[in-house]
C-alpha cells in the first residue's frame, strides 16, 4: 500500500483513505467535505488522527497509511499500512462490545470504555496491509 499523498481522499467505493507514515514533521489537512461531513487528518511518523465534524474517528501510533475506511453504526472497516507495530485508537459507542477480525480472522471481543474508545494493536512489516474490520456483537 502507498502512502496517501494528498492525506486525505474519497475513493470511488464511497470510502476515505488518509495519512502518511513516511512524513518528517506534522502536517494536517482541515475542512475535506466528504457526503455531507467535515473531516480533518493530522498525519506524519508518530501519528495519524482523523476527525470527523470535530470530533475523534481514528488515531494511530506511530503514523499509518489508511485505505477504504468505511465507518457505519455496526461497523468500522480498513485497511492499514506502517513500517512498524502500530496501535490504532477508534471512537465507537459507549461500553459496547466489538469483534475484532484482522486479515479476516476473529481475535477477539472487546469492550469499550465510557467515552466509546476501543484500542486494537497489529504487527506490521514494510509493504504488508491489514485488514482492520471492528464489528458491533
Amino acid at each position: 500500500m502507498a502512502v496517501v499523498k494528498e492525506l486525505l481522499r474519497a475513493e470511488n467505493d464511497g470510502t476515505l483513505s488518509f495519512g502518511d507514515y513516511t512524513l518528517g514533521s506534522k502536517t494536517k489537512l482541515d475542512g475535506f467535505e466528504f457526503q455531507g461531513d467535515i473531516y480533518k487528518v493530522k498525519t506524519f511518523n508518530e501519528i495519524t488522527k482523523l476527525e470527523k465534524n470535530g470530533m475523534f474517528v481514528y488515531e494511530s501510533v506511530p503514523g499509518t497509511a489508511v485505505e477504504n475506511f468505511k465507518a457505519s453504526a455496526d461497523e468500522v472497516v480498513f485497511n492499514v499500512s506502517a513500517d512498524k507495530d502500530i496501535q490504532v485508537t477508534l471512537e465507537l459507542e459507549a461500553d459496547t462490545e466489538y469483534v475484532i477480525y484482522m486479515d479476516n480472522v476473529n481475535i477477539g471481543t472487546m469492550k469499550t470504555n465510557l467515552s466509546g474508545k476501543i484500542s486494537v494493536s497489529a504487527e506490521m512489516d514494510p509493504g504488508r496491509t491489514v485488514e482492520i474490520k471492528v464489528k458491533k456483537k
